[in-house]
């Protein structure tokens, strides 16, 4: 559980006006004009964390699609990123033995991480689920997009999540810090975190948005030509 002490207000250099509005998964979005030329857009917070890892629940128990709630069935469709209709005969074959529940979306979190190897150099943004099983490798999102839609396939709702993960409780070296993407699954009656990537229970994690996959929360979506010259993410 986290406290905010100072919300992540968004600013700009130079000023310009901003209109903020929730999106249609509940995430807060700003829209503004950017001027020509050079354009600084930041955000800081601080927020008070417990110390305590991501809550575990094995118990947490799968429901029958008739016994979904109406919010959840977005998430288990196909999305931009996370092709249900190329993946489902592989996924079925995969884990339609592995126990029901926690247990099963866990299965599914294990195989990812054992499957995709990992490594900044093999970021695209055009990667999607499948090309992640065909390739074998990608960075976090990639290793959340595959879990969400194997989930999805076994009739699981998944939904994609992007954030901040720092490296508290982790030993050296660490790595270089930048945003985070992981799922949450519903199980139980409610949304719990799974992290495929690390596959371990972390400590900090900081929550930004939530969507079908990453084509709904991205950092910042342009209209026009624009170079991306500076890009820093620090999460201490």
């Amino acid at each position: 559980m986290q406290i905010r002490v100072r919300p992540d207000h968004i600013m700009a250099t130079p000023a310009v006006p901003m209109v903020a509005y929730r999106d249609g998964f509940g995430n807060w979005c700003t829209r503004l004009v950017a001027p020509q030329g050079r354009f600084t857009v930041t955000a800081e917070a601080i927020l008070n964390d417990t110390g305590a890892p991501d809550p575990v629940f094995p118990s947490a128990e799968q429901h029958p699609v008739p016994q979904l709630p109406e919010e959840a069935l977005v998430f288990l469709l196909g999305s931009r990123y996370c092709e249900t209709d190329r993946l489902s005969e592989i996924a079925w074959k995969t884990f339609s033995n592995a126990p029901l529940g926690w247990a099963r979306v866990q299965a599914i979190c294990d195989f990812v991480h054992q499957h995709i190897r990992f490594g900044y150099e093999y970021a695209s943004p055009t990667k999607t689920a499948w090309d992640v099983f065909v390739e074998r490798k990608g960075v976090c999102r990639d290793f959340a997009h595959l879990a969400v839609t194997l989930c999805r396939c076994m009739n699981i709702p998944a939904r994609y999540c992007t954030g901040y993960l720092g490296d508290i409780g982790q030993s050296p070296p660490f790595g270089p810090m930048d945003f985070a993407g992981w799922f949450e699954a519903y199980l139980g009656g409610a949304w719990h975190t799974f992290d495929p990537r690390n596959n371990i229970p972390r400590i900090g994690r900081v929550l930004i948005a939530r969507g079908r996959d990453a084509a709904d929360v991205a950092i910042a979506t342009t209209v026009g030509p624009n170079t991306l010259q500076v890009f820093r993410v620090w999460s201490d």
